[in-house]
Formats: C-alpha cells, structure tokens, sequence
C-alpha cells in the first residue's frame, strides 16, 4: 500500500471517529436546549458553527440521526424533532433466519416474562366483550392433559388477544414484531422435546381466572401455563 493510499484509509478512519462525536454531541445539544416533539433544530450552518466542525460532518451526523427515527425532514420547517419507532427500527433486524440461536432463545424468554407479568394490566383493562370473544377463542381447543399437544395457531390467537386487552400500544408492537421468531423458534427444532406435564393450566382455565380470579392467581396460572415452554428452554 502506497502512502498516498494510507493517508485516505487515515483520513477515513478520522472522518469517522468526527461524525461519531458529532452525533453524540448533536443529541446533547438538542437536549441542553430542551427541544421537543416536533420542535424544529438549528440549521446545519449554526450547527457547523455551533460544534466547530464542517457542514459535510454536520449533514452526515443528521443523516444518521434520522435514520434512528430522531428527526424528519417537514416541508417549510426544516428538520423537526420526532419520537423514534423503536420497533419499526428493531423489526428491520429481528429476522430470525439470521439471528443466532442463542439469540433466539432470549428473545423467546422476554415473550415468556412479558405474559407473565401483564395481568395486572389485564385485570385492570379487560371488558365483558373480552371475555366472550377468549371464550370464543378457546371453544374449539383441546383439553388440556399430561400430554398436552402445543398448537401454535392457538397460542397465536390467545396471546394476542391478551397483548390487545392490556391497551397498551408498545406491548402490542412489541409482540407483532416478536410473532414471527416464536412461530420461528417453534419450527425450527431449536426447542427441546415436548415434556410430559403432570398439571397444566390450560388457555379456558386462564380465562375463567380472568373472569372471576385475581392479578396474583393469574400470575401463577400463567406461569404454570408456560412451564412446558420454559422446560423446552432450560432443560
């Protein structure tokens, strides 16, 4: 390599490690001036005079800043501040043919905890028409028994009503995107064997506690309705 070519891999490393800064330091300052949700940021000339650096490093910062959902451009307002799609950002990469398994299994654990620990939003936030409409769902499932066969399309269609019930909007996203690394993880062999289950809660008992039960029995019955899952995991 020649020494004109290591002075432009040199000088490439250092624009780099500038745009870096440059971002870090754009951020601060949009914090330090309290900007908010639809407030719009300085022009990329104050900017570039404000941080010291050129107009290029400057342009190249924001461009990464909007592509973390940070800002947009508007017609007539220049770049405004914006609240970022965290998982329209995170789906983008959520492909589970490329994730390790490793990964895989994690992710699948975050589902499992997230059930888990929803059925105070649950008590709180379910209506009479929710409860007709699991009832509806779980009609036609099987009952539960020590060899208890996992059907994903039911799992699909209770859990998500679970997650839509809660009104929460980023949990509800949240599972969207994590849908197809379960049904994913569930094909794919990475799971161990179907155990053999002495007591199951089954999706019509969780809904009977729904109905008439407690945050706390809930908890427990969907803990005890997760344990094959958990099983296949750890074991």
């Amino acid at each position: 390599m020649n020494i004109e070519a290591i002075k432009n891999n040199l000088r490439m490393v250092d624009t780099s490690s500038l745009v870096d800064k440059v971002e870090a330091k754009l951020v601060e300052l949009l914090q330090k001036r309290k900007l908010k949700v639809g407030d719009t940021i300085p022009k990329e000339l104050e900017l570039a005079e404000t941080l010291g650096v050129s107009r290029t490093v400057i342009r190249e910062a924001l461009l990464r800043l909007r592509m973390m959902g940070l800002i947009e451009s508007k017609k007539k307002k220049g770049s405004v501040i914006t609240s970022p799609d965290l998982f329209g950002m995170m789906s983008k990469s959520m492909n589970p043919h490329v994730l390790d398994e490793e990964t895989l299994k994690e992710i699948f654990e975050i589902r499992l905890v997230l059930e888990i620990g929803m059925a105070d939003l649950l008590f709180k936030r379910v209506t009479k028409e929710d409860i007709v409409e699991l009832k509806e769902i779980v009609r036609n499932e099987p009952p539960a028994a020590q060899y208890h066969l996992f059907n994903i399309d039911h799992e699909i269609a209770f859990h998500g009503k679970l997650y839509e019930i809660t009104g929460n909007e980023t949990l509800k996203k949240f599972q969207k995107m994590l849908l197809p690394v379960f049904d994913y993880v569930h094909k794919s062999g990475l799971l161990k064997k179907q155990p053999l289950l002495k007591t199951f809660t089954s999706h019509k008992t969780l809904v009977n506690i729904l109905e008439t039960g407690t945050p706390e029995e809930f908890r427990n019955g969907m803990r005890n309705h997760l344990e094959n899952h958990f099983a296949r995991i750890f074991q």
